[in-house]
């Protein structure tokens, strides 16, 4: 029987945690919980991502920890943060509440754009690590960039394929195929996913992973969208470890041209 990358002899690993899903989910935009509940298992998931703002801390009402903590590992994120400082606070604030040191790593530049602010993103980055953060930052497609976060000890690095929740794919596969080719962290394709061809083709251009929310939440069937998720980024990755192959200006048979009737 083949040992898809679904099973156990493809794991994806980050800061020593093993994953058998290389697909990672969001938790917003969805009509309802029951439906992101659902849309969860269906993509076989085993970590989904909210941001610290979302969750409820104060004890008295059901938050999303506690609709997922016997489904999926969880990672809080720091959306919405603009400086260093804020989301250093922020991750802190998570770690304290949720006791998890895993971070998502968001410091906006650009709140039309969405486009992460290099210089604090990467102040954030080293500092959290040096509070003993397990770091994964959303970064625009730099392979300068992506590396000079790895430098700094994030434990992956999270290029955007293109604006997040634009639906538009990979803007500029040349680059994440480079970055994928440097990198000496797993690389997860962050925000721009629009449906499950896009997923697909970040695990054949060398994304270790892939997380899609808005592809999924926003589908008309965000259930049936998030299979067809976990079926794309299994099938990409499958592609890329089984090797393309090369492109070709011109056809060549793949019949044996001798033998053939009146030759």
């Amino acid at each position: 029987m083949l040992d898809t990358p679904q099973g156990t002899g493809d794991p994806l690993i980050i800061a020593g945690r093993v994953f058998a899903s290389r697909l990672f989910v969001g938790t917003a935009g969805y009509p309802n919980q029951q439906v992101m509940l659902d849309a969860i298992a269906a993509s076989g998931t085993e970590m989904a991502t909210a941001s610290i703002r979302r969750i409820s801390l104060d004890g008295y009402q059901e938050s999303l920890v506690d609709l997922l903590a016997d489904r999926v590992r969880f990672l809080p994120n720091t959306a919405g943060c603009q400086t260093a400082r804020d989301a250093v606070l922020t991750a802190e604030l998570a770690r304290e509440a949720l006791e998890t040191d895993w971070i998502k790593l968001e410091v906006i530049g650009d709140r039309e754009l969405l486009y992460p602010n290099v210089e604090e993103l990467l102040l954030a980055t080293a500092e959290l690590v040096a509070k003993g953060f397990i770091v994964l930052p959303y970064c625009n497609d730099d392979p300068v960039t992506c590396l000079k976060l790895a430098e700094r000890g994030a434990a992956t690095v999270m290029p955007l394929g293109a604006p997040i929740g634009s639906g538009l794919g990979i803007c500029n596969p040349h680059l994440i195929e480079l970055i994928c080719s440097r990198s000496p962290v797993p690389v997860v394709l962050d925000a721009g996913i629009g449906t499950a061809s896009d997923a697909a083709l970040a695990m054949e251009l060398g994304c270790a992973a892939v997380l899609a929310n808005t592809a999924i939440s926003k589908a008309h069937d965000p259930v049936r969208m998030a299979a067809a998720m976990r079926h794309a980024v299994e099938a990409g990755r499958l592609a890329f470890t089984s090797g393309r192959i090369p492109k070709r200006r011109y056809a060549q048979p793949s019949s044996p041209q001798l033998g053939l009737v009146g030759s």
